[in-house]
C-alpha cells in the first residue's frame, strides 16, 4: 500500500508482511514498491509543486496547522500502530513519539512565515540587491524504522513549509504511521501529490528515488554506510543530500558530577526505545573515582527497567525491531563476553517480565533483549567503537578532563553527547570541545522542534528540526536592480570604451 496524488495505490511490487516484534502476530501486509511506483509518486509530486510553490508563507502555515489538527484527532491510532509495528511501549509511543510529530507540524507552520533572507541594500552603486529564498521542487526523503512517524514529521514538515513537494520512502517494516500521515495532509488540504508516501526497500524503491531525474534533492536517516551510498547516486546527477547518519554518543561523567542524577540520566538515555535511537548513551566516560558507584547504581537501575509487553502501560522498555536485528545485538554483547568483558547485567534474552510473568511468544518469534552494561573493555573493542543499536551501555573510567574529552572524541562519529557536571568551567569546556551536532549538560536525549539536530563527521551533514533546516530544503537567490538613469556604466568601460 502507497499513497500519492491523494490517495491510496496498491502498487505493483511484491507483497511484505509486517510482524509486531514484541507478539509475533502480523500487523498487516503492504506491497513494496518498485521503479513503477516511485515513477508514479515522483509524477503526482512534480505535478503538484508549481501550484503548491505559489502559495503565500500565510497559507502554508494554515495548511500545517490543519495537518496538526488532523493528526491530534488521530493520536491514539498513531500510537497503537507505531506500537505494533516497531515492539516500542506504548507509553514512548503516547508520550514521546507522537506529541513530538505533532509539536513539530505547529513548529514549521510558524517557521512557514518565517523564511527570510538579506534585507534590501546598496552593494554596488545606483542598485538594489535583494535576496529571494525559494523551493528547490520534487524531495524523495528515506526514513528510517526505528522513529517511524517522527521521522516521517522530520523530512516532510520543513520540505513542505518551505514549498517543496515530497516523496517519502518509509520503511517497509513500519510504514503504517506515514501513510497515516500523509492521508491527514490531504484531509487537512494539502493538494494531491504534495505529500506521497511509499513502502519499499533500500535497494529498489530507495535507489529508484534517490536515482529519479525529477527528484532535486534527497534527504536520508539511517546508517553511514547507506548514507555514503546515497552520496555516490546523487553525486551522479549532481543533486544535493541532507543526511542524519550513526552514532556513538559519549555520556560524560565528571568528578564532580551529580552520580544519582547521572545513573539516572545513562539508564534513560540508553534504553530510550530500546537503544535503537542515533542519540542514545552508549559509552560512559566515567571519573575513575565514581566508576563504581555509577556502575553499581546503573546496574540497579536497569534491573528495575520494566520489560514487557509494548501494549501495557506499565511496560517501560519494549522489544527489539526484529529477531534479525536482535541477533546483531546479542552477537556483539557474546564476542564482548568471550573477549573478556564484564557484564554486570543483562546481556541475555529475557524470557520473562519484572514481574515474572512470560513474555509474548517465545524468544523464537519475538524480540526482546534485556537491559545491558558492559565495563573491562580496551578502547579498540567492538563495542566502544561500533554502533551496537540495542539496549546496551559499556562504561570505561578516565583520569583527567584531558582524557576524558579525548575519549568522547575517539569515535568517526559526531551526532550527539552528554557531559555530566556541577561547574561552569566544565560544561563551557564540554560545550566547545566535544565534537558533535548536539552536546546535552546533565541531560541526554531531550529533542525539541526549535532547535537543531544533525551531526558532526561520520555521522552526516545538515539539519534536522529548527529554522535551520530550511537551509536543506530552500536556495538562496540574488536579485539584483539596476537604477542606473544613464545608458553608460563606468564598469563597462574594462570591456569596452565608446
Amino acid at each position: 500500500m502507497h499513497y500519492w496524488n491523494g490517495s491510496y495505490h496498491e502498487g505493483s511490487g511484491d507483497t511484505f508482511t509486517c510482524i509486531n516484534p514484541a507478539t509475533g502476530e502480523t500487523t498487516g501486509e503492504y506491497t513494496l514498491a518498485n521503479a513503477e511506483d516511485v515513477n508514479e509518486a515522483v509524477a503526482s509530486a512534480k505535478a503538484a509543486y508549481p501550484a503548491f510553490k505559489a502559495l503565500t508563507p500565510g497559507e502554508r502555515a494554515e495548511l500545517m496547522l490543519g495537518l496538526a489538527t488532523q493528526l491530534e484527532a488521530r493520536a491514539d491510532e498513531l500510537a497503537e500502530l507505531e506500537s505494533q509495528q516497531t515492539g516500542k511501549s506504548i507509553r514512548l509511543a503516547k508520550e514521546f513519539d507522537v506529541p513530538g510529530s505533532i509539536d513539530n507540524a505547529k513548529f514549521f507552520a510558524g517557521a512557514a512565515r518565517q523564511l527570510t533572507g538579506l534585507a534590501a541594500g546598496t552593494y554596488w552603486e545606483k542598485s538594489t540587491s535583494m535576496t529571494r529564498r525559494e523551493p528547490l521542487g520534487v524531495v524523495g526523503s528515506i526514513a528510517p524504522w526505528n522513529y517511524p512517524l517522527q521521522m516521517a514529521a522530520w523530512k516532510i514538515f520543513p520540505a513542505v513549509a518551505a514549498g517543496n513537494t515530497i516523496v517519502l520512502k518509509s520503511s517497509e517494516m513500519t510504514p503504517g504511521t506515514s501513510l497515516i500521515l500523509a492521508e491527514a495532509a490531504t484531509a487537512a488540504g494539502f493538494a494531491p501529490g504534495v505529500i506521497n508516501v511509499i513502502a519499499g526497500d533500500g535497494l529498489e524503491a530507495g535507489e529508484a528515488l534517490i536515482t529519479h531525474p525529477d527528484v532535486v534533492m534527497s534527504s536520508f536517516t539511517g546508517s553511514t554506510k547507506v548514507g555514503r551510498r546515497i552520496m555516490e547516486l546523487a553525486a551522479a546527477k549532481g543533486s544535493r543530500v541532507h543526511l542524519e547518519l550513526g552514532g556513538k554518543a559519549p555520556f560524560v561523567v565528571f568528578d564532580d558530577a551529580d552520580i544519582e542524577a547521572a545513573a539516572r540520566g545513562a539508564v534513560a538515555g540508553s534504553l530510550i526505545n530500546s537503544g535503537q535511537d542515533c542519540t542514545a548513551a552508549t559509552r560512559a566516560i566515567v571519573a575513575r573515582e565514581h566508576f563504581e558507584a555509577f556502575t553499581t547504581r546503573v546496574t540497579e537501575l536497569m534491573n528495575g527497567v520494566r520489560v514487557g509487553t509494548p501494549s501495557n502501560p506499565a511496560t517501560d522498555m519494549g522489544s527489539l525491531i526484529s529477531l534479525t536485528h536482535r541477533s546483531r545485538v546479542a552477537d556483539m554483547v557474546d564476542r564482548a563476553r568471550a573477549a573478556g568483558a564484564t557484564i554486570h547485567c543483562g546481556g541475555a534474552i529475557p524470557t520473562t517480565n519484572h514481574l515474572g510473568e512470560a513474555l509474548p511468544g517465545d524468544t523464537d518469534s519475538t524480540a526482546y533483549y534485556a537491559p545491558t552494561l558492559i565495563s573491562g573493555i580496551d578502547t579498540d573493542a567492538e563495542v566502544w567503537r561500533e554502533e551496537i543499536f540495542g539496549p546496551v551501555l559499556v562504561a570505561i573510567a578516565f583520569d583527567t578532563d584531558d582524557e576524558a574529552i579525548e575519549l568522547a572524541n575517539d569515535t568517526p562519529y559526531g551526532l550527539a553527547a552528554s557531559a555530566w557536571t556541577t561547574t561552569t568551567n566544565r560544561t563551557l569546556r564540554a560545550a566547545a570541545d566535544i565534537e558533535a551536532g548536539c552536546v546535552w549538560i546533565n541531560e541526554h536525549i531531550p529533542i525539541v522542534s526549535d532547535m537543531p539536530h544533525g551531526g558532526y563527521k561520520a555521522s552526516g551533514f545538515g539539519k534536522d528540526m529548527s529554522q535551520y533546516s530550511f537551509d536543506e530544503y530552500t536556495q538562496v537567490k540574488h536579485v539584483f536592480i539596476d537604477q542606473h538613469e544613464d545608458p553608460h556604466h563606468e564598469w563597462q568601460d574594462t570591456i569596452f570604451t565608446s
